[in-house]
């Protein structure tokens, strides 16, 4: 499928709403019947009616059929955030007793589920360096269900081999799942690998503009539709129609604003590279990255997120570099117009700062939309500092 006729026309029957160019916010909470034999069989299955704005919404079921396309998948869900895409399929496909086998160091709120939410469920996870396909093949239990996976993750950048995984996970009846979130479906489809479920935090690129919380998932119509009857109805982590909107939004210019941020991230790392007070540029697509060649492999290109560790002495050197940049915001997520810095030390107490230890001088650095050359500028009075 064309990805111009994604974005710009798929799921879109103008002629429904008037012939408009943008698609309605249909901002209702339910929806009405012509007679008592629609109803019941709309409430006999919310999966394919729209009955209630919390199951399925027009404006969201366009996103939803934009979403699932640009991943090669059958269908999607939206949910009001990122981690609501990662813990409600996880929720709705797992029972108790059931083991995961998760990928190190994941996103920090996916941490927490494994480790605070789903042990009051009867259901454990043990995490493995995931650079190496044969640990998760030697933490596979006979009563694993998932592996789990984030590749690249978004702070060091690990990737897992998916074609491998997959593979393995197939031959073991086990279900997959990736948070595909650093790559975006443009530019890493792990659906077409062999990957079961495709979450990402659409808060991100897809948003694009920093206005909007959102997650997807996206995968097979039968794990859709098994997550929507169950703990997506329950539940009720469902997107609203105003924000669909903008994620729709979003999608028209997607292609546009990730191939300046692509290509203006590897002017910067070039530059911060050969920097002399940079000890290290970890970015999947430097030829430095120790798994570069299965990033060219799996994915189409790397976004704007990538890190440095600084040649700092002193704690003090690390918040000065970040303090003095003037056209980088101190913020978390990133894939918005912004260019963003998260010093790792924001995550522990100042007191056990420890200079020797690369992972505390370790920045996380996130290239928008602003022109290379001003950025650069901005980076090098910096690192003066």
């Amino acid at each position: 499928m064309d990805l111009s006729y994604i974005l710009n026309e798929l799921g879109e029957e103008r002629e429904q709403y008037f012939n408009a160019v943008a698609p309605p916010i249909i901002q209702t909470s339910n929806f009405t019947f012509k007679n008592v034999a629609e109803f019941r069989n709309a409430l006999a299955d919310e999966y394919e009616a729209i009955l209630y704005s919390r199951g399925n919404n027009p404006t969201v079921d366009i996103l939803r059929k934009k979403l699932a396309a640009l991943d090669g998948a059958e269908d999607a869900l939206v949910f009001g955030s990122g981690i609501a895409a990662i813990a409600i399929p996880i929720l709705a496909l797992l029972k108790q007793g059931d083991h995961i086998v998760s990928v190190a160091r994941p996103y920090s709120w996916t941490v927490k589920l494994f480790e605070r939410l789903l042990p009051k469920f009867g259901i454990t996870t043990t995490f493995v360096d995931g650079t190496r396909t044969e640990n998760f093949n030697t933490a596979i239990q006979s009563n694993t269900r998932l592996l789990y996976l984030e590749s690249p993750n978004t702070f060091t950048y690990e990737l897992q081999d998916l074609n491998a995984l997959a593979t393995l996970a197939k031959s073991k009846h086990i279900l997959t799942m990736i948070d595909n979130s650093y790559c975006s479906p443009l530019n890493q489809q792990p659906y077409k690998m062999g990957i079961d479920l495709v979450a990402q935090s659409a808060t991100k690129f897809i948003g694009g503009h920093s206005d909007v919380v959102a997650g997807v998932v996206t995968g097979s119509k039968a794990l859709i539709k098994k997550i929507f009857d169950a703990e997506f109805l329950n539940i009720g982590g469902n997107i609203s129609p105003m924000n669909a909107w903008l994620l729709i939004r979003g999608l028209r210019t997607l292609p546009l604003r990730l191939q300046r941020v692509c290509d203006s991230t590897k002017v910067i790392v070039d530059f911060l590279a050969n920097h002399p007070r940079v000890e290290r540029v970890l970015f999947p697509f430097h030829p430095s990255f120790p798994q570069y060649e299965l990033a060219k492999k799996q994915m189409l290109d790397a976004g704007g997120l990538f890190s440095i560790v600084l040649k700092a002495k002193a704690l003090e050197d690390v918040e000065r570099f970040c303090n003095s940049l003037k056209h980088f915001f101190l913020a978390v997520s990133w894939g918005g117009h912004e260019s963003l810095v998260v010093p790792a030390l924001v995550g522990f107490p100042a007191t056990d700062f420890d200079v020797a230890n690369p992972n505390h001088r370790l920045i996380r650095l996130y290239i928008g939309l602003e022109d290379p050359n001003y950025l650069i500028a901005d980076l090098k009075q910096a690192l003066e500092k």
